[in-house]
């Protein structure tokens, strides 16, 4: 992790805002790079006159979009129906579990992207399965630049009153992180337990058709 910080800290020393948005745009495609200590980071470097507080909210966020466009192309190129093709083809999922899956963030796809902004290891996955259900680009750019411009400001400022204590938030954040994870791990559990004994189920009565 130290690395990871040294590593930011120079490509912000050296090319400045647009140090940020690559640092944010590869923290959206790659986890290990957080979020929670590169914004701090980018709010104390700002502190210093590097940039201003709006430069560094306005970098970061252009990082964030970028990077959610990416993800959301990988979805569109995968698609519904190849995500169906998958699907037959794997034990203990169901096409009507994907098109369940596909009616329902049609439905609530628009407050999926914006609050799933805001929470650790969704915060990025979210744009895939909007590109996959082809929600309308200029919807996905209106809620993904909304959500992760208030994520961003939040922790930008932070870092900016913190000063060289910037390194506290993410002390803060590690542990909210850890239970969100834990949370998602069990959903995860849980969903593959139901479909273990849906599938049991299934081979005891072919015609047992009971849905979650």
């Amino acid at each position: 992790m130290q690395q990871i910080i040294d590593w930011v800290v120079s490509v912000m020393e050296s090319v400045g805002g647009p140090g940020i948005a690559l640092a944010i745009f590869l923290e959206n495609i790659f986890p290990p790079v957080p979020s929670e200590v590169v914004l701090p980071l980018a709010g104390f470097t700002a502190a210093g006159g590097r940039y201003t507080v709006v430069e560094a909210v306005l970098w970061a966020t252009l990082g964030s979009v970028t990077g959610a466009l990416l993800l959301y192309g990988i979805g569109a190129a995968l698609g519904m129906d190849r995500l169906r093709a998958i699907a037959q083809r794997m034990p203990l999922v169901d096409v009507a579990d994907i098109d369940k899956t596909d009616v329902w963030f049609t439905k609530h796809g628009p407050k999926a992207v914006f609050f799933g902004r805001f929470v650790p290891g969704i915060r990025s996955l979210i744009s895939i399965p909007a590109g996959i259900d082809r929600m309308p680009l200029t919807a996905f750019l209106t809620y993904t630049t909304a959500g992760s411009l208030l994520w961003n400001a939040l922790f930008v400022w932070l870092g900016y009153q913190l000063g060289d204590r910037y390194h506290l938030v993410e002390q803060y954040m590690d542990p909210i992180s850890k239970v969100v994870y834990a949370l998602i791990i069990l959903a995860v559990l849980g969903v593959l337990v139901w479909m273990i004994r849906r599938s049991m189920r299934r081979s005891h009565d072919p015609d047992d058709r009971v849905e979650l």
